[in-house]
């Protein structure tokens, strides 16, 4: 993977990148749609493609191990041959999804042992067997096995829990180093920034993580439950430390005027599950706000869901959205969910804009109020 800074806003930390990868480029800063188990819930990839204009979507190690399981997906030749999708994929470790089990997980130094959400069955993962099921779903960037402490964790165990993680980090890096990809494309291993909301284990996450020099680096462990504005600072202290050639990725963040604020104080990448999940209950965000489409005012509204949208907002109108999500049509769930990536999607792409032209804080300001208004 290569990563090239090709911008730099002129009054803000505010960057815009190339990445290279074997599958394609992808133009920073980027949003990817969450596939967790293989497919973007509701939308087809031609319309990732042709209407999103996805450059990368992301799957979860946890969820595509207990299924479909490795052999399925080594004898497709990875999650690019088994599910079709031609562009670059990002894993993360399932690292989170483990730590959120609480009550049938049980974690150690070795690794975590846990029950599957599915069947009850006991498994456990390592950094070193992380690595090699990511190795096997073949994703082109793929996230270091960590510990994803809870936001509000006390100092002692969130130095633990970080201690924990940077020696899990040199695990993965050693038996990343010992194997090589399985289908005769470039993989590249993330680390992870840990340390909750303590700055001076931030401090040291980040250098750490920077002493490593891996072709990119993750933040984790923000947007569970911390305030906002503790969050943005996190970001900031962070990226003061690593380093500017290399793509910085905040994992699971967040709201349009989340990825904004992170964009403004130099983040590069995002996921987040928001845009589908909230579409699938009725949200739909836009530049004046978000809109409820069940409330009873948009009934008779005939207006296009989005004039300046993709195909599907221009031809549907929010009467007719309204209709099928009180009538509980399938349909609604598609409609809304490719409507929101489609937002998330021109959201960091009119960024991207902005900042080549120098005046991204100002158009930053000027939208930013409105994007959490209710409309």
């Amino acid at each position: 993977m290569k990563f090239e800074l090709q911008y730099t806003d002129l009054c803000s930390d505010a960057r815009a990148g190339l990445i290279t990868t074997d599958h394609g480029q992808i133009e920073t800063p980027i949003f990817m749609p969450v596939g967790t188990c293989g497919s973007v819930k509701g939308v087809h990839f031609s319309e990732l493609r042709e209407q999103v204009k996805a450059q990368i979507i992301l799957g979860n190690t946890y969820h595509l191990y207990l299924r479909p399981g490795l052999d399925i997906l080594r004898r497709a030749g990875g999650l690019h041959g088994f599910n079709g999708w031609e562009r670059p994929i990002l894993t993360d470790s399932g690292g989170f999804q483990v730590f959120s089990l609480t009550g049938i997980r049980k974690l150690r130094e070795e690794g975590c042992e846990f029950r599957s959400h599915i069947d009850g069955s006991k498994h456990f993962f390592t950094p070193e067997n992380v690595m090699e099921i990511q190795r096997v779903i073949g994703a082109d960037i793929i996230m270091a096995f960590d510990e994803c402490p809870p936001g509000q964790s006390d100092y002692s165990y969130a130095k633990k829990s970080l201690q924990l993680t940077q020696r899990w980090l040199d695990r993965c890096i050693e038996r990343f180093s010992e194997t090589s990809p399985l289908y005769g494309y470039d993989q590249t291993l993330f680390p992870i920034v840990q340390g909750c909301t303590y700055k001076d284990l931030r401090r040291d996450a980040a250098k750490y993580v920077t002493d490593k020099g891996a072709d990119g680096n993750a933040i984790g462990g923000l947007a569970v439950g911390e305030p906002t504005g503790v969050m943005y600072e996190m970001i900031e202290v962070v990226n003061e430390i690593l380093p500017k050639d290399k793509p910085r990725y905040l994992m699971g963040v967040g709201t349009p005027q989340n990825i904004l604020e992170a964009i403004e104080r130099g983040v590069d990448m995002f996921d987040c599950v928001m845009p589908t999940r909230n579409g699938r209950n009725a949200m739909l965000f836009t530049y004046q706000g978000t809109i409820n489409i069940r409330n009873k005012k948009w009934e008779d509204d005939f207006s296009p869901i989005d004039p300046d949208g993709c195909d599907v907002d221009r031809i549907y109108t929010k009467a007719y959205l309204h209709h099928l999500f009180k009538a509980q049509e399938l349909l609604a769930l598609q409609i809304a969910s490719i409507h929101n990536l489609t937002f998330y999607l021109r959201l960091v792409r009119d960024a991207r804009n902005h900042i080549v032209a120098g005046d991204f804080a100002e158009w930053k300001r000027g939208i930013i109020d409105d994007l959490g208004r209710r409309v």
